[in-house]
């Protein structure tokens, strides 16, 4: 089916948050530990998987860490991270690039075009458009192809998460998927933060586990599946094709929950109808480039008069 992004099957979520009713709002929550839970939502949010209570049981109340494994050698299928502008009244994603190119919603449908990032960008303005990383990982070994997903628009997270991703392929050579790892909660304080702390995703070898002794696991896992005829290479082959499938990952269905999460009321994000349509979008671009253009006019044209002068 063409158009449509075919991503890691999913089995839960996992998130450093949770959303709360106040004042007869829905708003996000900060938290200071994990939380797994189903793709089923009640009343109350999202329901608790049956993980997230025995992780919490074993670790006295607050889950800190998370034992995982990759479903991809290749870090760019793992984790997913880019610029991404999200329409607050409808959840569908409007506009999404890496900073020199862009997928963009216009009233002709989705286009190419420049992507200058957010600072530099006519419709990013007042904090529309945001980095946005997905990161799917396996939990425990019932399902070896349904993966958790970590959603986050917190820059120490996405820029901690890449580099150890990086990382790990360099030292494992490119044996991301066979390696023993723990998704880690960590704090830092910022001035910006006013001495409060702000908790992002850590990722590492699994506690009480060397990284040399992660490798050599590593080593021996990845033996034991090619003897076994587990084709990891046809597994990334089809991930990629299903990942360029289509021009967004998040479904409309899957925006709401990301709005409600990430881009709540009040938080700069336009919010109008006007702000975040795919007509005004394209206008908005339009009209940017008009003016630059006409700036380059303005100036050609004093040249001149100052040459004949």
């Amino acid at each position: 089916m063409k158009g449509l992004v075919i991503s890691p099957p999913v089995l839960g979520r996992i998130s450093i948050g949770k959303v709360v009713e106040k004042a007869g709002k829905r708003l996000p929550e900060k938290d200071d530990q994990f939380t797994i839970t189903s793709q089923v939502q009640g009343a109350d949010g999202w329901l608790p998987h049956p993980f997230d209570e025995g992780f919490r049981k074993a670790q006295g109340g607050k889950i800190r860490s998370i034992p995982i494994r990759l479903l991809f050698n290749d870090p760019d299928l793992n984790f997913r991270a880019e610029y991404a502008l999200f329409d607050r009244r409808t959840g569908r994603p409007v506009c999404v690039g890496n900073g020199e190119s862009c997928k963009r919603r216009t009233e002709s449908g989705v286009q190419s075009l420049p992507c200058p990032s957010p600072d530099g960008c006519a419709l990013a303005q007042n904090g529309a458009c945001k980095p946005y990383g997905r990161l799917n990982v396996l939990i425990g070994d019932d399902d070896p192809l349904g993966s958790f997903v970590f959603r986050t628009t917190g820059f120490n997270s996405i820029r901690t998460l890449s580099a150890r991703l990086a990382y790990f392929q360099a030292i494992s050579g490119n044996r991301l998927a066979y390696l023993p790892l723990e998704l880690r909660l960590r704090g830092k304080s910022t001035r910006q933060s006013l001495g409060t702390p702000i908790y992002y995703v850590d990722l590492t070898v699994r506690s009480g586990v060397s990284v040399e002794g992660a490798l050599t696991e590593a080593k021996r896992l990845e033996a034991d599946r090619q003897e076994a005829g587990y084709d990891q290479v046809a597994l990334e082959t089809a991930a990629r094709l299903g990942f360029s499938n289509g021009a967004f990952e998040e479904s409309d269905e899957e925006g709401d929950s990301v709005v409600e999460e990430f881009c709540p009321e009040g938080d700069g994000a336009q919010e109008s109808a006007e702000a975040t349509s795919p007509v005004t979008a394209e206008a908005v671009v339009q009209s940017s480039l008009v003016n630059k253009l006409n700036d380059r006019a303005a100036k050609l044209m004093t040249d001149v008069k100052s040459s004949a002068t």
